[in-house]
């Protein structure tokens, strides 16, 4: 099994702090099982595998995948829920995305008007316990959910969505043990395609050679 410390993660995931928020006129709908959330590290619903001791990998199919919330953002029997200590080492960021939408703003603009206009992100991010979750083998190197990602872009699971943004990607790795999830308005901001490019997303950075493979 693979193992990193937890001041490693945020080597491997850094945030970035800023002043941005969601913007819910964005938001597709969907079932609570299929809906995550990040409002914080104590508040957020990450996707999992619907069977017991499941690599992510080998969850995604249809009806394959599900959703855990912790206490603060469970709403429905649809979903799992995560126990306290999930997160041994975790940080909460928001800011200003470096997408397309961000990039072509009017230099000309206010600065307070450009900050309300860019596109946004949420992250949550850090060291796992992958044990107080019965959906995940503790030894799998893990893999990715999306939102964009997947068959026809419909996302992975298909039709997936986070609450007040576009997109999202969540990246689970069991065996790390380690997890980041980041809720976007723009795409590029929630990069879906990895292989050795996925080394060089800055919210990200590196990771094992074993996830990345996996991930492919």
């Amino acid at each position: 099994m693979f193992s990193v410390k937890a001041s490693l993660w945020f080597v491997f995931c850094p945030v970035i702090s800023s002043m941005a928020g969601p913007n819910p006129l964005h938001q597709r709908r969907a079932t609570p099982d299929n809906t995550v959330i990040v409002n914080g590290v104590d508040n957020y619903c990450l996707v999992f595998p619907r069977d017991q001791h499941t690599n992510v990998g080998d969850s995604e199919y249809p009806g394959g995948m599900t959703v855990y919330c912790s206490d603060a953002a469970h709403t429905s029997p649809l979903q799992g829920t995560i126990p306290p200590g999930f997160w041994t080492n975790v940080a909460y960021s928001q800011g200003v995305g470096s997408g397309r939408y961000a990039q072509r703003q009017d230099l000309f603009l206010s600065l307070s008007t450009r900050l309300n206009s860019l596109t946004s992100f949420l992250t949550v991010t850090g060291c796992i316990n992958p044990s107080l979750v019965d959906r995940l083998n503790p030894a799998d190197f893990g893999g990715q959910y999306d939102s964009s990602g997947g068959p026809n872009g419909a996302g992975n699971p298909a039709g997936s969505v986070c609450v007040g943004y576009n997109h999202y990607v969540e990246l689970l790795e069991p065996a790390g043990p380690r997890a980041c999830i980041r809720c976007c308005d723009d795409p590029a901001d929630c990069p879906t395609k990895l292989g050795m490019s996925f080394f060089k997303i800055p919210f990200l950075g590196s990771l094992p050679s074993q996830f990345v493979d996996q991930a492919r």
